[in-house]
């Protein structure tokens, strides 16, 4: 069926396998063409595409404690801290 195949890296130039069960899944999923960047390069350019997350102060709304949530509370609703 699949074969593992060495691919280059179109941004660092390394050379990396594409496993024969990564070609399954991308298959099972539809995609026609192979990887262009390695793992490493991939995860760079997910993380530089998703930017900083911006945080907002908040209350938690059981224990009274501040903490930090990726929304601006709007006050309508409970807001909680990672331990509630």
């Amino acid at each position: 069926m699949y074969q593992d195949q060495t691919l280059k890296c179109r941004d660092c130039g390394a050379d990396f396998v594409w496993t024969a069960s990564e070609q399954d899944f991308y298959a099972q999923k539809g995609f026609q063409n192979s990887p262009q960047r390695c793992p490493a390069c991939r995860q760079a350019k997910k993380q530089q595409l998703r930017g900083t997350r911006q945080m907002f102060q908040a209350t938690c709304a059981d224990c009274g404690k501040a903490c930090e949530v990726p929304f601006a509370p709007r006050g309508d609703k409970p807001v909680y801290c990672n331990e509630c």
